[in-house]
């Protein structure tokens, strides 16, 4: 239950409200959203929400049923728009591209790639200065004199930055050269990095745990959500099971029923999802008729000289072919809709 304070309300009012709830064997927890001040309320008792609604300073109730509260469509919010300034946003029902290196390794390839970009018109570059391998010995990225780096090559072309961010200390680090913080598969039920990201007032971008439930992901999109962050994008990056023949199984299935549930803009990582190059595109191209918000997928000039994920990594020209039929595709669902 989401409980909707008026915006006059008192902090005698708010003591009396929260007595009531504990009384009855719920609880309530003040969160401040962009929009008004609400209290998230949880318990397993009865409560009579009638009488709650005539309590002064209480403006709405909303019953929502789910875990995850704040980020449920249930509470009848409006869909989530991003904006990153320069006319590039990230939104529920529009289509945005997320395009780069599974990691910066040298001034020359991001120069090369932020040149193919601009030619594509992809406003997004994706860029790994830290990275968490499964083995100890694979590159593990350039650190923050990399993202440095990047952040002086973009600023001039109008390209905002989603880059990964490992761990609590990062954030302030990482902080000046970012419009995006990305958590990765490994870190999505990482509940201390979410919550302190919920304190940053630079969106972030959520992706999938590599065996994790879509409500398991919602409930990491309501950590930061609750923490002061409403600017969340889920990920959807394929999920393991039995099957070996790729890197993943990419859950095409999450996209609409993420997008039923949630408010919040649903974005899928092919590249991560099958890591295999040649079955990139028909797998972004299904996100898109799937209903998908946008795309993140690797690129570099040389994916077979990449330092890591080259398996998975387009060149230039599947790249720009890519985003070709991406957008057509994109006003083909459109027509349907």
């Amino acid at each position: 239950m989401i409980i909707t304070l008026a915006e006059e309300v008192k902090e005698s009012e708010l003591s009396e409200l929260l007595a009531i709830l504990r009384a009855t064997g719920w609880s309530g927890t003040p969160v401040k959203t962009k929009n008004c001040l609400c209290l998230v309320v949880s318990g397993n008792t009865d409560i009579d929400l009638f009488a709650l609604k005539n309590l002064p300073g209480v403006k709405e109730i909303h019953n929502i049923s789910e875990p995850y509260k704040l980020v449920s469509n249930s509470w009848g919010v409006s869909p989530t728009v991003i904006e990153l300034g320069d006319g590039i946003t990230v939104k529920k029902n529009g289509f945005s591209i997320i395009a780069g290196p599974c990691a910066i390794e040298s001034e020359e390839q991001i120069e090369s790639i932020i040149s193919h970009m601009t030619s594509c018109g992809v406003g997004i570059i994706r860029a790994g200065a830290f990275k968490p391998r499964t083995s100890p010995y694979s590159f593990q990225g350039r650190g923050i004199k990399g993202l440095q780096m990047v952040y002086e090559k973009t600023r001039s072309a109008n390209i905002k930055i989603c880059s990964e961010v490992t761990g609590t200390s990062q954030i302030e680090q990482m902080y000046d050269y970012v419009d995006i913080f990305q958590v990765g598969t490994r870190n999505s039920q990482n509940f201390e990095l979410l919550h302190s990201l919920g304190s940053v007032d630079k969106p972030v971008l959520l992706k999938r745990a590599m065996s994790g439930t879509i409500e398991e992901l919602l409930q990491s999109a309501e950590y930061v959500f609750t923490s002061g962050n409403e600017r969340l994008i889920l990920c959807e990056r394929g999920i393991r099971t039995f099957e070996k023949s790729y890197r993943n199984t990419l859950d095409l299935n999450a996209v609409p029923v993420l997008k039923e549930k949630s408010h919040l803009p649903v974005i899928v990582d092919p590249s991560h999802g099958v890591g295999v190059r040649r079955w990139i595109e028909p797998m972004a191209l299904a996100a898109v008729m799937a209903g998908a918000d946008g795309v993140m997928y690797e690129v570099t000039e040389k994916p077979d000289m990449a330092l890591s994920d080259g398996q998975q990594t387009l060149d230039f020209e599947e790249s720009k072919a890519l985003v070709n039929k991406m957008r057509a595709t994109y006003s083909l669902r459109k027509t349907f809709s």
